[in-house]
């Protein structure tokens, strides 16, 4: 295995922004050591309490890293091999693939584990929650029961010209420790009618319980689909829950500007709608007006503010307001996890936030995590650059472990875990 050390992590502060420097700072420095390697895009991570880690590839399927270090590859996707068990609807295409995975809380006496996949099982193609049983050698799985099976799949290309099959595609899945329910989240699919849809699950943050069905208190609006937690999102590819208070915060990606991290309240609208003809809004390609107007001119910070907000807040003046924005950029922010323990000294209590580093059209690249000191509203944020002892990546993950330490999955196919001191 790999180890560096950072020699030191400093601060400075201006404008809000803290990044690497300054000489009082009460930040940790951070190892890393490279846990697994040449893996084929590693989407999610999941543990038990003794470091079991479950794990997804994209295009591969789900695999278990066990406490003493072995690796057992559990449930392949179509075509893949050397696995206990295959399914064959499950593919993987664009974005789409294997994406989150879960463990059910009470999973020493259930055994149960839960993934997000696209599937091919029906037509038109959907994004399924499937829920399982892993023996107790952990390497195979069994008793398979799909308990949520009408996610919108985007299954080909439209004829706006952006993103092709399997865009916009969600599928984080996450427990809540308050609630003990399964979050799931959804993307738009580049359908305009989706994100405000009631009925019409894309867009969406689901709330369920083990069997797929609508948690009580998700509080959505009358004649929408109980199992709706929040509504009007692009594409949340992440969830997380803020220590002490458990609320949920979605990491989301933005079109081009402004990926958002929104805390949640039940019932709530993120405020995403880019069906043509809304407030003013003339005709757009495929009637999806999700990057309206021409956003190829986001070089121009001055330009964002004519763009389709992510949070339209004029449209929607009760919508849920995001804490941070990443300054009007969209850097491809892939998911989240708030930090607890005193080992992270300063950090305990914030949230990280990871980004895949698109940069389009003169928009910066930024490959990196960031960490977020939320306020206690969840309406504003103060944001930290974490300095990096591994090479950058497309960070797709990240999941604090039961040690305490924090891993992080990039599309390079590795999996690190950082360490505090």
């Amino acid at each position: 295995m790999r180890l560096t050390k950072l020699a030191s992590c400093m601060l400075f502060v201006g404008a809000g922004i803290a990044v690497a420097g300054g000489a009082n700072a009460a930040a940790p420095t951070l190892a890393s050591t490279t846990v697994l390697t040449k893996l084929n895009n590693p989407w999610d991570m999941a543990f038990l309490p003794d470091g079991t880690m479950f794990f997804t590839e994209k295009c591969h399927g789900l695999s278990v890293r066990t406490a003493e270090g072995k690796v057992n590859r559990l449930l392949g996707m179509k075509d893949s091999k050397d696995y206990g068990t295959t399914a064959g609807d499950l593919f993987c295409e664009g974005q789409a693939g294997m994406n989150g995975v879960a463990v059910d809380p009470d999973f020493a006496k259930n055994r149960f584990i839960y993934v997000y996949s696209a599937s091919d099982m029906a037509q038109p193609k959907t994004n399924r929650v499937m829920r399982f049983v892993v023996s107790e050698d952990l390497t195979k799985v069994s008793d398979r029961k799909d308990i949520v099976t009408d996610i919108p799949y985007k299954a080909a290309a439209s004829d706006h010209p952006f993103g092709g099959p399997g865009a916009h595609n969600g599928g984080r899945v996450r427990f809540s420790p308050g609630d003990g329910f399964l979050y799931v989240t959804t993307g738009d699919t580049h359908n305009h009618e989706v994100p405000q849809s009631p009925t019409r699950i894309g867009g969406k943050v689901l709330r369920i319980d083990r069997e797929g069905n609508a948690a009580p208190g998700n509080n959505a609006p009358k004649g929408f689909d109980p199992r709706i937690y929040t509504y009007g999102h692009r594409n949340p590819q992440g969830i997380t829950f803020r220590p002490g208070t458990n609320q949920p915060f979605t990491a989301e990606n933005g079109p081009w500007h402004t990926d958002e991290v929104t805390a949640l309240k039940p019932g709530g609208n993120a405020g995403w709608d880019p069906r043509a003809n809304v407030n003013g809004r003339g005709d757009c390609p495929d009637n999806y007006c999700g990057y309206s107007p021409n956003q190829m001119a986001a070089v121009d910070p001055k330009e964002r503010s004519k763009f389709m907000p992510m949070t339209d807040l004029k449209t929607y003046p009760k919508a849920m307001k995001p804490a941070w924005t990443n300054e009007g950029l969209s850097q491809g922010m892939s998911s989240g996890t708030f930090l607890s323990g005193k080992q992270w000294k300063e950090w305990d209590g914030r949230m990280v936030v990871s980004y895949m580093g698109i940069g389009i059209h003169g928009t910066p690249v930024g490959n990196r995590l960031d960490v977020l000191d939320i306020s206690a509203n969840g309406e504003s944020a103060k944001r930290t650059k974490v300095s990096l002892p591994m090479p950058a990546g497309r960070f797709r993950s990240v999941v604090q472990g039961p040690d305490g330490n924090l891993y992080v999955a990039t599309d390079e196919g590795e999996i690190y875990k950082l360490t505090p001191n």
